[in-house]
C-alpha cells in the first residue's frame, strides 16, 4: 500500500465529502416527516380514546373513518421516511466509495454512478410518498368539512 501525504489526502477528502449536502437536505426532510408522523400518531390515539368515550353510532363511524385514513397516512409516511433514510445511507456509502476510489486509485465509477442513481430514486420515492400523504390529508379534511 502506498503512503499518502496530507497534502495529497486533502483534495481527496474534499471531493468525497460533497454528498454531505445531500445528507443535510434530506435530514431536514426527515425532520419534517417524523414530526408529521408523530402528530399523526398522537391524533390517532386521541381519536381512539374519543371513540371509547363517545358511543353514539354515527360518531363512532366518523371516528373510525378518520382513524382508517390516519393509518393509511401513517403507512405512506413510514414509506417516505424509510426511503429518505435510505437516501442518507446511500449518500454515506457514496462518500465512502468516492474516498476509497480516489485514495486507492480504484476504478469504481460504475458503482458510484449506480449508488448515486439509487439514492436519487429513493429521494424521488420519498417525495412522491410525501405528496401522496399531503393529498390524503387534504381528502380527510374535505371529508370532515362535508359533515
Amino acid at each position: 500500500m502506498n503512503t499518502t501525504t496530507l497534502t495529497q489526502l486533502l483534495p481527496i477528502l474534499q471531493f468525497s465529502i460533497a454528498p454531505v449536502i445531500l445528507i443535510s437536505g434530506v435530514g431536514l426532510l426527515l425532520l419534517t416527516l417524523t414530526n408529521r408522523f408523530g402528530r399523526m400518531v398522537d391524533r390517532t390515539r386521541q381519536l381512539n380514546q374519543e371513540m371509547g368515550t363517545n358511543p353514539a353510532a354515527d360518531k363512532v363511524t366518523a371516528l373510525r373513518t378518520q382513524i382508517e385514513i390516519l393509518m393509511r397516512r401513517a403507512g405512506i409516511l413510514r414509506l417516505s421516511i424509510s426511503l429518505g433514510a435510505g437516501t442518507v445511507l446511500l449518500a454515506a456509502v457514496l462518500m465512502l466509495l468516492l474516498f476509497l476510489s480516489a485514495w486507492l486509485q480504484l476504478e469504481l465509477s460504475g458503482l458510484i454512478v449506480a449508488v448515486f442513481c439509487v439514492a436519487l430514486f429513493c429521494l424521488i420515492g420519498s417525495m412522491v410518498a410525501f405528496i401522496c400523504d399531503m393529498n390524503l390529508a387534504l381528502a380527510a379534511v374535505r371529508l370532515e368539512v362535508k359533515r
